[in-house]
């Protein structure tokens, strides 16, 4: 078993109050894995904005030089907490360890790919302190040419609308719409609206809420986590909420690991989801006969991008 070494800390640790003048304390929260050159710019990123109180980066894996990096920056600037040496353990086993660290009211999960735009946490720090609990409150995730990225606002991931909306039936006819996964071709709201599934690439969370509902599910590997935690939520009866104004350009894809393992863990995570939030046993066995399909077709993904890239 991996053995989780001591923190690196800039400070001594003196815990942030829940109330810092006549706000919440906030951390914010980031997940690192062999992330590529835009990490830099995603951690200074979050180190300019001056509603961050503390952040928190567990390190499940870095090259020598951006691990050498990382730890330049916890020691330069108080805000930073680096938990290193626990290995691979996962993205929702790596954000639950830095929650269960953090010392802020309010948790912001970041991927180590985005980049937060200004007033992004602002919108959601407000956002979510002004809704009951439970509540959940994703940014608008947006390409580097500033149009939404895929993901960001999704319907009830559900076999039957995975199957219609990655094959494109979902738009063959007008009564099947509904069983379209992705929304952001439709036009924005202007204020924070209601949706069923909020992209993991940027979120915010009461701690208090995020601990009632016990975090991430560990058992999600990489992908899908995010969606597991939307639809608890809202079998909690709570919240989940999509912010128009709180952007973040996410780059994607700039992991060195393999895609082919990325997707696979993908498929993975799907599969398990659906076995897992399947009611009676018809959706049970149906679950069981589809896993090995999600799972083939997770793989076989990557391979036609890079047979096609080719071409």
């Amino acid at each position: 078993m991996n053995t989780i070494a001591a923190p690196i800390v800039a400070r001594d640790a003196t815990p942030i109050p829940d109330v810092l003048g006549a706000r919440v304390g906030v951390s914010v929260v980031m997940v690192v894995y062999m992330t590529g050159m835009s990490l830099a710019e995603s951690v200074a990123c979050v180190l300019k904005d001056p509603l961050v109180d503390e952040f928190v980066i567990v390190d499940n894996g870095s090259t020598r030089e951006e691990a050498a990096r990382l730890r330049g920056i916890a020691e330069r600037d108080g805000r930073v907490v680096l938990l290193t040496g626990h290995g691979n353990i996962g993205f929702a086993r790596g954000a639950n360890m830095g929650a269960a660290r953090a010392r802020g009211a309010v948790l912001v999960f970041l991927n180590p790919d985005a980049f937060l735009q200004a007033g992004c946490v602002q919108a959601l720090v407000r956002e979510v302190e002004a809704r009951p609990s439970p509540c959940v409150v994703g940014g608008r995730v947006l390409n580097a040419d500033r149009t939404e990225q895929r993901g960001a606002r999704r319907g009830d991931i559900t076999p039957m609308s995975a199957l219609m909306s990655l094959s494109k039936l979902a738009g063959v006819f007008p009564s099947w719409n509904h069983y379209e996964v992705h929304w952001e071709h439709d036009a924005a709201p202007d204020q924070a609206a209601a949706v069923p599934t909020i992209s993991g690439a940027c979120f915010c969370m009461r701690r208090a809420d995020f601990e009632a509902i016990q975090g991430f599910d560990e058992r999600y590997f990489l992908h899908v986590e995010d969606v597991d935690l939307c639809w608890r939520v809202r079998q909690a009866g709570g919240e989940v909420l999509f912010h128009p104004k709180a952007e973040v350009v996410h780059l994607g894809h700039t992991s060195q690991t393999s895609p082919i393992k990325v997707e696979f863990h993908k498929g993975v995570g799907l599969a398990r989801y659906f076995r897992k939030r399947a009611a009676g046993f018809g959706e049970t066995l149906a679950a069981w006969l589809l896993s090995p399909v999600i799972v083939c077709t997770a793989i076989v993904r990557p391979v036609l991008w890079a047979l096609k890239n080719r071409g």
